[in-house]
């Protein structure tokens, strides 16, 4: 197959894609039955939309018998209406201490979106960049070399939230648009994996439009610089994982040689920490707390949830040895957090403080390998690479050369805590020790998460 039919090949992949998510649900829709789950489950359906069943990725007894008593409800509507009253009279509230208590409470789930929007500032951007969403989905629509992968991934995004449950329906459009949009509007990045749960987050909260400029926000604002995270080489996450080394020496320092001990590098476990702000690695109510106040103040939140986490559980994980400590840090977590959510946002404020006190709650502001180079949203013709949709070999490279540096740090790590150690090589239970360099996933241009992520 020549060049040209290469090129027409993908051109006709993607507009058929398009021509999919245009189309919807309407009459004549083809959706294969294995694309979209029954229905049958609907009566454990969560307050925050999540569908529960013991085969679904979210499923959590704690988060089934989540209840609100009459007090319990009381309370949220008392807070509500001084949510209402302070959004009324927003501009004498931002930066102050009393909109930081309140976020750290927590934001009523009922106003969430509106509070996103006024803390990203949202309308100001709307109105300053009117017609520019439309026009960088437009070009997706038609250009984006990205489109196969996204739509791969919204037929996997948050399939046990009832908003992305049916295929092809609105909120599955909206993601697949949003995410196509920023692959035109963001050249240097166009689209990696781990935007897409960001990106539905976002939508679970806000309009079309408004996800897309949060998106564009918590990328290239200066308060996130996620950039540094989606671009080859991820040298923001890298940075963020030697910070979290100085942090877990100064203050746990006995539970850093027993992860060293055991081969649990920081690489392996904090990688969804930091790329995507804990979703998936701590329950989802909780979730949304942390993201109200990072969305609040910004990166430092990374830094420190990261430390208030393995703070809050390490007597636990003290008593754990590899494999164990990976369950527990990956999947028990989420499914089980054990620690009341005011008590964990409190423990969080401390954390704060204390990392602030010994100059070690900021990383530092982002050299300029992190910082975009190429001006927003001009379209640029794909190349002959990017028409056909394949993988770059920037990223390649990349990822086997940083996938390489995680493992000799876990080694080099390992071997220099069982060198002071006088406990034998052999796993603390019993059981023998094992490399997991071959499951180490790390982010590049297309992320394929695997469940030890």
């Amino acid at each position: 197959m020549n060049d040209e039919e290469l090129v027409q090949r993908a051109a006709d992949e993607r507009a058929a894609i398009v021509a999919k998510y245009r189309h919807g649900r309407r009459d004549g829709a083809v959706i294969d039955s294995w694309e979209d789950p029954s229905f049958e489950i609907y009566h454990v359906l969560d307050r925050y939309g999540f569908i529960h069943d013991k085969n679904n990725k979210h499923f959590s007894n704690e988060r089934i018998s989540e209840t609100l008593d009459p007090n319990v409800v009381k309370v949220e509507m008392l807070r509500v209406k001084k949510w209402v009253k302070m959004l009324r009279h927003w501009d004498s509230v931002v930066g102050s201490e009393k909109l930081k208590r309140r976020v750290f409470k927590g934001i009523p789930n009922s106003l969430r979106g509106q509070v996103w929007s006024k803390v990203l500032d949202l309308s100001t951007i709307r109105e300053q960049q009117h017609g520019k969403y439309q026009e960088m989905r437009d070009l997706a629509w038609r250009w984006s070399p990205d489109i196969r992968q996204i739509d791969l991934d919204v037929n996997r995004t948050y399939r046990d939230h009832i908003m992305f449950r049916e295929r092809y329906n609105l909120k599955q459009q909206e993601l697949f648009n949003v995410l196509g949009a920023y692959s035109m509007y963001n050249l240097e990045i166009g689209y990696c994996q781990g935007m897409s749960q960001i990106a539905a987050l976002l939508l679970m909260y806000l309009d079309e439009e408004d996800a897309f400029w949060a998106l564009s926000v918590l990328v290239s604002d200066r308060k996130y610089n996620m950039h540094g995270f989606f671009i080859p080489g991820f040298p923001k996450l890298l940075r963020y994982q030697e910070h979290h080394d100085k942090i877990m020496q100064k203050f746990l320092p006995k539970l850093k040689k027993h992860l060293d001990k055991n081969g649990v590098d920081t690489g392996i476990y904090t990688l969804k920490w930091f790329f995507q702000c804990f979703l998936d690695r701590i329950p989802f109510r909780l979730t949304l707390r942390v993201w109200d106040v990072y969305l609040l103040m910004g990166e430092r939140i990374l830094t420190a949830m990261a430390y208030n986490l393995l703070k809050l559980h390490r007597r636990k994980l003290l008593s754990l040895g590899m494999d164990e400590i990976l369950q527990f840090l990956q999947v028990h977590l989420e499914k089980k957090f054990e620690v009341d959510d005011d008590v964990a946002m409190e423990s969080l404020s401390h954390c704060l403080d204390d990392l602030k006190k010994n100059k070690l709650d900021y990383p530092g502001p982002p050299p300029p390998n992190e910082l975009p180079r190429r001006p927003f949203g001009l379209f640029k013709e794909p190349s002959f690479e990017h028409k056909v949709g394949r993988r770059s070999s920037e990223f390649s490279a990349v990822e086997r050369s940083a996938r390489e540096s995680v493992v000799l740090r876990r080694d080099a790590a390992s071997a220099a805590a069982l060198a002071e150690s006088p406990v034998q090589e052999g796993h603390p239970n019993g059981h023998a020790r094992h490399s997991h360099g071959d499951n180490t996933t790390l982010p590049g241009k297309y992320i394929l998460y695997s469940s030890r992520l």
